[in-house]
């Protein structure tokens, strides 16, 4: 992997998170958990770039990402899609899921986890956090489709992005 500055970026996020997924991974060498998420963003806010996901409670990556500001966006790549499925249909509670698909955790200068598997990796520090709001919704329909029956709301952490690798 090697190290690039944010202006090299020319990734179209809207189709790599979207369409090719990513593993979010939060905790360090000695206690971290991931999970494959297709919903956040990347964008430029309070004068930084930034990227932005949402963690349900119940997702056992949930306590990493409260207890740590760093996490990773580990971009595979669609060859990865069995490793996607498996980080996102087995919780880390229950099986070392990491294993199971085939992946090899590496640590950034920082401490933060990744996998050495990854064609892009974004390593991203937490600068706001907070529980989405069910009387916020503008378009009740959403609401209804994704929160109404299905569980728990989602907390959207909004993070500084201080460190890129590109394969």
């Amino acid at each position: 992997m090697k190290k690039i500055e944010v202006g090299m970026l020319s990734e179209n996020f809207i189709e790599a998170i979207g369409k090719e997924w990513m593993l979010v991974t939060a905790g360090t060498e000695t206690g971290f958990n991931t999970m494959t998420a297709s919903w956040g963003g990347v964008g430029f806010l309070w004068n930084k770039p930034v990227a932005f996901v949402f963690v349900r409670p119940e997702r056992y990556t949930f306590e990493f990402m409260e207890r740590t500001p760093l996490f990773t966006l580990s971009f595979l790549g669609n060859e990865h899609r069995e490793a996607y499925k498996i980080c996102g249909s087995r919780s880390g509670r229950d099986t070392d899921k990491v294993k199971e698909a085939g992946l090899s955790p590496r640590i950034t200068e920082n401490g933060a986890v990744y996998f050495e598997q990854a064609r892009l990796v974004l390593e991203c520090r937490t600068w706001y956090a907070d529980m989405l709001n069910a009387s916020c919704f503008l378009e009740p329909s959403l609401y209804e489709r994704w929160y109404g029956e299905h569980g728990g709301m989602h907390k959207m952490f909004v993070a500084e992005i201080v460190g890129i690798w590109r394969r």
